[in-house]
């Protein structure tokens, strides 16, 4: 049953030969910047500088991040996008298989990367990464990659506001306050600056340039177009896929494309890019939002720039049904499929909170990881992860089928930790659907699935995915709107507790964290022995569902 356990620690110790390792080290404190024209505020940053250097590394390297928190608030790191195959304590998820740095501490996070492609590092407690705690992750292949190109180009793109997470939060979730809470517009950055002062990109004639597109955003939305160029989408989320021609892709936050383009053979014209940030539900005010970004494509200084046209019907857009995986992988035949039911209800607290299946979630005070390490027998009874964690048990190697169903009026990107998920189908959920409004039509992957970490679903809408439990640990799945996230958007799958307890320990250091805290390391959620939730705070009930 354990047989894949003794070759996964071989091929680590094959890669660590091969690689080298890359040493990072990180001072996280408090910085007052002014990041979108609209005057200073405190934001989180890196040795005291903002944006965030990229951290480039090649698989078969050895991250060693080393986090010193200067906050005043525990803090904790995630690898987004990579699969922690072997080491589910370094995901970084805060209550979940850590205890958070508290301040004046450090920690080093350190594995082997095993993945190429792009993914990003970000925080992952007090939802800090949206003040700043971010940066693009950009792992390269060890030999020659399976596309060809003359040139790596990254693009991150944030969303920026001029109040703190804390403020926005404490806006929404005040029940004394109206609700849903005004709009915020919000401002664009890109790589890490005020989008409209972005540096120009080069070209060369003839050249490929693969270019790494990252949406870093906590609640925005980015399209981005090349007008004048033809666009080949290569990768989604780390990903490799069947190469597609595009005109544009629409990247919703937490995702990731790579897009291969081929400048022209002659320099004679220069070009512009468009980046647009824009949400869905957030009402059009011209210049603010949507927000729209446009930099430059120099060919040749002093070269004319060719005017882009406006977007027509035959514009297309990149979507993740309409691609396949490079691996050919085909769909996988289902073990056991769960429906999940994304809803959002007043609760006894005077909240409105967003739930899965009626379950509003909340972090365990024992990180869930640590509860299955050492409940032995009862880590396979979800009741001991407690009654908010939404803890589902998934058996080793069984293909699990998500069946989500969207009954909310806004669009939810969904990301799953330790995992890459087969995106198989999407269509509408009439019941949740408005009485004057077209259903979506069905669609299906008719071949090889396309494979990613987030998702996006929107209103009145379903979506199939499918995923081997082939990476035992404790893995989040939520969604990567913060304010959503913080609202009770998450549940946790508890994968192969038996196999995890007999092939995973949590490093001396990492425990100390929670001892600094006073926080135990066995028990249920609470800290304690069988099903006594002592200390954990009470579990609202629903008074009022939304629709």
């Amino acid at each position: 049953m354990w047989k894949s356990v003794p070759v996964l620690l071989t091929l680590l110790q094959a890669l660590a030969v091969l690689g080298k390792r890359v040493v990072v080290n990180w001072d996280v404190g408090y910085v007052d910047i002014d990041r979108d024209g609209y005057g200073p505020r405190r934001a989180i940053g890196v040795n005291g500088v903002l944006p965030i250097p990229p951290v480039r590394v090649t698989v078969g390297d050895t991250l060693a991040l080393t986090v010193h928190n200067s906050l005043n608030l525990t803090t904790s790191i995630h690898a987004h996008g990579l699969f922690q195959k072997g080491t589910n304590y370094m995901d970084g998820a805060a209550s979940i298989t850590q205890c958070g740095i508290p301040p004046g501490s450090q920690f080093t996070y350190e594995y082997v990367v095993q993945q190429a492609g792009t993914f990003w590092l970000h925080a992952h407690d007090h939802h800090q990464n949206v003040d700043g705690l971010r940066t693009p992750l950009v792992v390269y292949d060890r030999g020659p990659p399976p596309v060809k190109y003359d040139e790596d180009i990254l693009l991150s793109f944030e969303d920026w506001y001029t109040e703190t997470f804390t403020e926005r939060l404490r806006i929404t979730l005040d029940p004394s306050l109206p609700f849903p809470p005004p709009h915020r517009t919000g401002f664009g950055l890109i790589n890490g600056v005020n989008g409209n002062l972005t540096k120009p990109i080069h070209f060369q004639p003839g050249h490929t340039y693969r270019l790494r597109l990252i949406n870093m955003s906590s609640t925005r939305w980015f399209q981005f177009s090349l007008p004048g160029h033809a666009m080949r989408v290569v990768e989604i989320d780390g990903m490799y896929t069947e190469p597609l021609d595009v005109d544009g892709v629409d990247i919703a936050p937490a995702q990731r494309y790579s897009v291969l383009v081929t400048a022209h053979s002659t320099n004679s014209f220069n070009y512009h890019f468009n980046a647009t940030m824009y949400a869905s539900f957030i009402p059009v005010e011209p210049g603010l939002s949507p927000r729209i970004f446009i930099g430059d494509i120099i060919y040749q200084q002093g070269a004319p720039f060719v005017q882009a046209g406006s977007y027509d019907d035959s514009f297309r857009w990149a979507k993740d049904i309409d691609l396949h995986a490079l691996d050919q992988e085909p769909a996988l035949p289902v073990d056991r499929s769960l429906e999940l039911v994304i809803g959002r209800s007043l609760y006894s607290t005077g909240q409105n909170l967003d739930h899965f299946n009626n379950i509003t979630y909340a972090p365990p005070i024992t990180p869930a990881l640590y509860t299955t390490l050492g409940m032995g027998n009862m880590a396979m009874d979800e009741r001991v992860y407690g009654p908010q964690a939404h803890a589902i048990v998934l058996k080793h190697n069984e293909v699990i089928e998500l069946v989500i169903h969207n009954s909310e009026d806004v669009p939810h990107p969904l990301h799953l930790h330790g995992h890459a998920f087969q995106i198989t189908e999407y269509g509408p959920t009439k019941q949740f659907l408005p009485s004057n409004a077209t259903a979506f039509p069905v669609v299906k992957n008719n071949g090889v699935p396309a494979k990613r970490d987030t998702v996006l679903i929107v209103p009145a809408q379903y979506v199939k995915l499918r995923f081997r439990a082939d990476n035992p640990g404790v893995w989040m799945f939520h969604c990567h709107m913060d304010i959503h996230f913080a609202m009770g958007l998450a549940l946790t799958f508890i994968e192969a507790p038996e196999v995890l307890q007999k092939t995973q320990k949590v490093p001396p250091g990492m425990l100390e964290l929670c001892v600094k805290q006073g926080i135990k390391t066995t028990g249920n959620a609470a800290g304690n022995q069988g099903l006594d939730f002592t200390g954990l705070p009470p579990v609202p009930t629903i008074v009022l569902r939304e629709g």
